[in-house]
């Protein structure tokens, strides 16, 4: 009898293509943030965005019937105890999948250990180019863009908005990440511009309480542009003292982060800077507003948290929304039975998803693409805080490093024809 049913039950897998795996009384996922530190004013949105979509994901039904549990990491703790946390989620805990983490760093420390230990990993925030450009992964995947397509729109912007300057300067943190993302501004700076004059590089400590000197240098040199890629407190000091200083008044600021800092930053922040918000990223996003779900989370994340969403916010809704893609395509590749982990994984290759932005698609190298918007501040006395004008929406695969090329090695190859051929939507006040 037992060998009957067992022919029976092959039979049956052979007839339908799929295997049933044993539904789970909930989905359980991992998920790390800065929850302490300088970095939580991303990482504590994020969690508020991530417990109000579960909760709302749950109340609809979960995913297949399906709640989903989540477990939360904090970043600020440091690398040793994050990879311990990790680890204890997914051997002890047994998550099914991971979502890390807002740190480059933490990424590059992540991402062999998710495959070391086989769980889907989904980086949701962090922006280092070199993850899939240096290696090749199975279980690791990014839901949103990388800092190749975030800088290489600010410089496409700048160009297209102010063609005729001649002058810039950078202020950014010294750290890989002030480091790395003015290697590739300026690569692509050159390769399109190349009369542009880089004046002045200063690199302030992380944390740096006092832009002084930095400031006084500037003022003396009087650069056409100034660019920071700078986040945080640091953004924010430097753009008050900046301000006081009437630095603002005879250089334009171009601030690739800065849609996370309008709100802290007030009046600080005068007209006439650009602003760019890591993706499609902005609370009054052209092509969202009036899409009654989109205006609704707002409202409710204002009504939470007494602010306006911030672009990890959104990069944790597209993780989110890719959670629920994958799971719904899985599932249905499986002849409608619950998937096991390999089928998700397999699933990830080229799953479309939105979130609170535009759609985004996980290309053959796990790489994410993600529409880049950036615009220029204005005032407005609604918000009390600068707003952007003359929006541009660069398509993701536009300005995205090709599969299989290394991103600096490919923004050398552009010319200045390149800034004429890139036609981003553009939304004017």
């Amino acid at each position: 009898m037992r060998s009957l049913g067992m022919a029976a039950a092959a039979i049956a897998f052979a007839a339908t293509g799929a295997f049933a795996a044993d539904k789970p009384d909930e989905l359980k996922i991992g998920i790390t943030t800065f929850l302490s530190g300088p970095a939580s004013v991303f990482g504590e949105p994020a969690k508020a965005a991530a417990d109000m979509i579960i909760e709302q994901i749950n109340a609809d039904g979960g995913i297949d019937g399906v709640p989903i549990a989540a477990s939360y990491v904090d970043e600020g703790a440091g690398g040793e105890a994050l990879v311990s946390e990790y680890r204890r989620l997914v051997e002890d805990v047994d998550v099914d999948l991971m979502l890390a983490s807002i740190s480059s760093g933490n990424c590059n420390q992540l991402a062999p250990l998710a495959e070391d230990l086989k769980v889907l990993n989904l980086m949701w925030d962090c922006g280092t180019q070199r993850i899939f450009e240096e290696n090749d992964y199975r279980y690791v995947f990014r839901t949103q863009a990388n800092a190749t397509p975030e800088m290489l729109a600010t410089v496409l912007y700048l160009l297209k908005t102010k063609p005729d300057f001649s002058t810039i300067a950078v202020v950014n943190q010294d750290y890989a990440w002030g480091r790395d993302s003015w290697d590739i501004f300026q690569t692509a700076l050159k390769a399109m511009k190349p009369d542009a004059k880089v004046v002045a590089e200063f690199f302030p400590k992380f944390g740096a309480p006092d832009f002084s000197t930095e400031i006084s240098r500037l003022q003396a040199l009087r650069p056409d542009v100034i660019l920071s890629t700078s986040w945080g407190g640091d953004l924010d000091t430097f753009v008050r003292q900046a301000a006081q200083r009437g630095l603002t008044n005879t250089s334009t600021l171009v601030l690739p982060l800065a849609e996370s800092s309008l709100q802290r930053l007030g009046s600080a922040l005068p007209p006439g800077h650009i602003v760019g918000g890591r993706g499609d990223h902005y609370f009054l996003h052209p092509e969202r507003v009036g899409d009654p779900a989109f205006d609704d989370f707002m409202k409710a994340f204002h009504d939470k948290t007494g602010a306006y969403p911030i672009y990890p916010v959104f990069h944790m809704s597209q993780a989110l929304a890719a959670v629920k893609a994958v799971y719904a395509k899985a599932i249905e590749a499986n002849g409608g039975e619950w998937p096991d982990r390999e089928q998700v994984v397999d699933a990830m290759d080229g799953l479309s998803f939105q979130g609170l932005g535009n759609e985004v698609t996980i290309r053959d190298d796990h790489q994410g693409l993600e529409d880049q918007l950036l615009g220029t501040t204005a005032k407005s006395d609604e918000y009390g805080f600068a707003i952007l004008k003359d929006i541009m929406l660069f398509d993701a695969e536009d300005i995205t490093t090709p599969v299989g090329e290394e991103s600096i090695e490919w923004l050398k190859t552009l010319g200045p024809d390149f800034v004429a051929s890139v036609e981003p939507k553009t939304y004017a006040d």
